[in-house]
């Protein structure tokens, strides 16, 4: 394996310092289908999903992040989105689309996105 080591990327306009792009860039990332037979549509380090319940979905990483100290976002289009800590380890978290009322829906569109250490 090789390494590359340097202080800054450029790509000739903008320059970036490497420690910005190594701790400050998502180390998981999914957007997929949460409607009907659950689908991915186009995901990093995401290995495949698990459909729990109507809106109710867990990603499970190709990698694992190094605690469970790892920040997540979740969006889903027309809804509510939250995360569920009780399932969240170094190798998963879960999604939950729902409604104002917190009843879960099957959206569309979903995606989440992960920050923190991988192991």
């Amino acid at each position: 394996m090789s390494t590359i080591s340097a202080a800054n990327i450029s790509d000739g306009t903008d320059t970036v310092g490497t420690g910005y792009v190594v701790n400050g860039s998502a180390k998981a990332w999914v957007n997929f289908n949460g409607s009907g037979t659950i689908a991915v549509r186009d995901s990093l380090n995401v290995t495949s999903l698990t459909d729990l319940a109507t809106g109710s979905t867990l990603v499970n990483l190709t990698s694992a992040f190094s605690n469970t100290n790892f920040a997540e976002v979740a969006c889903s289009n027309g809804n509510m989105s939250s995360l569920d800590q009780a399932d969240k380890t170094t190798t998963r978290f879960r999604i939950k689309a729902q409604n104002a009322s917190g009843t879960g829906v099957s959206a569309t569109l979903q995606t989440g996105h992960a920050m923190g250490d991988l192991a």
